[in-house]
């Protein structure tokens, strides 16, 4: 076997996972719907990765899409691509043809890693596309099935696993300021951009998130979050930089199969967003599995109800929940200490380690405790930039209080209470502006979720001709439950400004979503 070890510094995002390969060879690294792969195992499918790249040409810097599911396939890819200097692109399997397409041709990836599930988009995708010389298709989940798609000349199968004395080192070049991934984040306004990470950049994430949840290597983390999304993604950087394991789920679609290798599997660390922890706390059938070895629960992607969060809170009373706040362009941005849940469980907390956040004005101005205004971050896990996006890589990166250095302006509202603590108000371009008060959509929308037999809400201003916007909101009931308007408006005028108040409440099923859970607003528009 290869000697990992690693004299110098680890400077580089994937000399993580090679010395854990060096110290924990033969330790559980993912387990798969019951299949296990030790961290050995998976670095026979990165060598397998690298060597076939190397081999097609693929040089440092270039970009590699790796549209592909939660599998050992895609992580391996990830790895491999780092190994050879290049840049991984990790795309979510939602993701429909023409947005793959845009993707591919805006970044100019050379190389695309897909699997026969994928296929038929891949292939509509690559019709529209001439950067990209290789195509490698995974076929390990499609066995048994036909493919009666026309495949692109470009297409290879997914290069197979290589023993580990058959690789070479990583790219000698490589720095930490190299590029080691782009994803893309569609934001607000709908248009995807590309967000340039560094290995420093993954890194200095890595390392803070890691330190304040307190991460072991013994830890078995869930993770039911797609890899396209950065905090699934980050799930396996920490356990792989730790040698810990990934009890790693397609998605969380069903959840009762979930649970059960969860309590089969003793997990320690389980990572949610809002619609994950409303499916949980809402199945009848919950108390049926031992969660017992549950010790972390973490939250972010969307703040949680404080009526929700009361409800992690009781059903899993020995596990300790983080409610976090982050960005993409950045990874992680706060996190509120759990012994602060009782005292302030509104708050998403103060900056985590390594970095430096504060609060501006209109003008730029920095405000003092007690204010309301946009989130600044400061540190070195601020993305590069927006992949050949000058205009609006230019409104969120500004220069900061040290000459030549940039900071992130996070396009978010918060309000901090007189000891700094901060809670979150609104995106920017949510802010609903009716009878000439500002109105924030997420306050109006914890109240919705105090009303008992409400499952969720959604708030959003619609333009009215007396008011200048009027506060419209979308409630799904909990099965078996009617509530009227009247009811509905009746309880938040007794608990908010009248100004903020709803005007409007329309009854959904369902509220529309973003690949990463997130209330997609503009669907409700």
């Amino acid at each position: 076997m290869l000697d990992y070890s690693i004299d110098k510094p680890i400077m580089l995002l994937h000399q993580t996972f090679e010395t854990t390969v060096s110290s924990h060879a033969d330790h559980r690294a993912l387990v798969r719907e019951g299949v296990t792969t030790r961290y050995a195992d998976l670095a026979d499918h990165v060598e397998g990765i690298a060597a076939a790249l190397r081999a097609d040409g693929i040089q440092r810097g270039e970009r590699v899409a790796l549209f592909l599911d939660n599998c050992v396939e895609m992580i391996a890819a990830m790895y491999a691509v780092l190994k050879i200097g290049a840049v991984f692109m990790p795309v979510n399997t939602l993701t429909k043809a023409d947005k793959l397409a845009y993707i591919l041709n805006d970044a100019e990836a050379s190389a695309l890693l897909t699997q026969q599930e994928l296929a038929e988009t891949s292939r509509a995708a690559l019709a529209q596309n001439r950067s990209v010389r290789h195509c490698y298709m995974l076929t390990a989940y499609a066995q048994g099935k036909a493919d009666t798609g026309t495949a692109d000349a470009r297409e290879r199968p997914f290069p197979p696993a290589l023993p580990q004395a058959a690789c070479s080192p990583t790219h000698p070049d490589l720095i930490d300021q190299d590029l080691a991934a782009i994803i893309y984040t569609s934001g607000s306004t709908g248009d995807a951009k590309g967000v340039m990470l560094t290995h420093l950049n993954m890194l200095t994430a890595l390392h803070s998130v890691r330190s304040y949840l307190g991460l072991r290597q013994d830890d078995i983390i869930v993770c039911a979050l797609p890899l396209a999304f950065d905090y699934g993604l980050y799930q396996v950087l920490m356990a792989f930089s730790l040698g810990a394991t990934v009890l790693l789920e397609r998605s969380f679609t069903f959840p009762v199969k979930v649970l059960e290798r969860m309590a089969q599997e003793r997990a320690t660390v389980f990572p949610g967003v809002p619609t994950m922890f409303t499916l949980l706390t809402n199945l009848k059938t919950l108390h049926e599995f031992d969660l017992s070895a549950l010790r972390l629960i973490t939250n972010t992607a969307a703040a949680l109800p404080q009526t929700q969060i009361a409800q992690i809170r009781a059903l899993f009373p020995q596990a300790t929940l983080f409610s976090m706040y982050g960005l993409t362009e950045c990874k992680r941005v706060t996190y509120l200490p759990p012994e602060q849940l009782d005292i302030r469980p509104a708050s998403v907390g103060r900056g985590m380690p390594n970095e430096e956040v504060w609060l501006v004005d209109d003008e730029g101005r920095r405000l003092p405790w007690g204010s309301t205004g946009e989130l600044v971050i400061r540190g070195s896990h601020v993305m590069r930039g927006y992949w050949r996006k000058p205009e609006q890589t230019a409104q969120r990166l500004r220069p900061g209080p040290i000459p030549g250095e940039m900071v992130l302006y996070s396009g978010d509202l918060f309000r901090t209470d007189d000891e700094g603590w901060l809670y979150f108000v609104a995106r920017r371009d949510d802010i609903i502006k009716s009878r000439g008060e500002k109105v924030s959509p997420r306050e109006v929308e914890n109240v919705l979720h105090a009303l008992e037999g409400v499952l969720e809400a959604a708030v959003i201003g619609v333009d009215d001709p007396l008011l200048g916007q009027a506060v419209k909101a979308f409630v799904v009931c909990k099965p078996g439950v009617s509530l009227s308007e009247r009811e509905v408006i009746k309880h938040c005028l007794a608990n908010i400004e009248n100004f903020m108040a709803p005007k409007y409440v329309e009854f959904v099923d369902a509220l529309p979503r973003t690949d990463t859970g997130k209330i997609k607003k503009t669907g409700l528009r």
